[in-house]
C-alpha cells in the first residue's frame, strides 16, 4: 500500500512539475514584450536549512534593481544567482533549478564584468544575525526579451562565490524561489 501511495504521489509531482515548467515558459513568453516592471521571488529553504526571504526586481530604464531581505543564513558571504529553470520541485537540494542563467554562453564572472552569465549577481553578505539586506543594480537582467528572468529561479548558496570557472564554487543551494510577476509596490 505504501509503495502505491508513493508511486501516485511521485506521478502527481512529476505531472505538476511538468505543468509548472510549461506555465513558467508560457508566462515568460506572454510577458516578454509587455514591459513588465516588477518581479518577485519568495525564497524557500532547501533540505534542513532555515533560509527564507523575499526579493524584488524592479525595472527602471536599462537597470533592474534587486532588493529584499533574506534571513536564516550563516554570517558572511553567500553566492547569489539567477538560475535557468523556475523549477523548485527538488527542495531537498535545489538542483531542479538547473545551472546559472546564461543565454549567451559566457564565462562565469563578477557582476561588474561585461562578459558573464546574465544570472551572475555575485555575493550577498549576512550579518551576525543571519540577515542579508539586498540592494543591487544590474544592467544585464531584464524582465522581458532574451535576458528575461521571469519564470526562472533565484538561488542563494551556502558559501561565497569565488568567481572561479565554470560556476564560482559557491557550494550547495540553501534557498530557492521562482521569479514571477509582482504587483506594484505598496505605498
Amino acid at each position: 500500500m505504501y509503495a502505491k501511495v508513493v508511486l501516485v504521489a511521485c506521478s502527481m509531482l512529476l505531472f505538476v512539475a511538468g505543468d509548472a515548467r510549461a506555465q513558467n515558459k508560457a508566462a515568460a513568453a506572454a510577458h516578454a514584450d509587455m514591459g513588465a516592471s516588477r518581479a518577485v521571488a519568495v525564497l524557500l529553504p532547501t533540505g534542513q536549512n532555515k533560509v527564507s526571504g523575499v526579493v524584488f526586481f524592479d525595472k527602471k530604464g536599462d537597470t533592474v534593481n534587486v532588493s529584499g531581505k533574506i534571513s536564516g543564513l550563516t554570517p558572511g558571504m553567500h553566492g547569489f544567482h539567477v538560475h535557468q529553470f523556475g523549477d523548485i520541485t527538488g527542495l531537498t537540494d535545489g538542483m531542479s533549478a538547473g545551472g546559472h542563467f546564461n543565454p549567451e554562453n559566457k564565462p562565469h564572472g563578477k557582476p561588474e564584468d561585461k562578459e558573464r552569465h546574465v544570472g551572475d549577481l555575485g555575493n550577498i553578505k549576512a550579518g551576525d544575525d543571519g540577515v542579508a539586506t539586498i540592494d543591487i543594480k544590474d544592467s544585464m537582467l531584464d524582465l522581458g526579451g532574451a535576458h528575461s528572468i521571469l519564470g526562472r529561479s533565484l538561488v542563494v548558496h551556502a558559501n561565497p562565490d569565488k568567481f572561479t570557472q565554470p560556476v564560482g564554487d559557491a557550494g550547495g543551494r540553501v534557498a530557492v524561489g521562482v521569479i514571477g510577476l509582482a504587483g506594484p509596490p505598496k505605498q
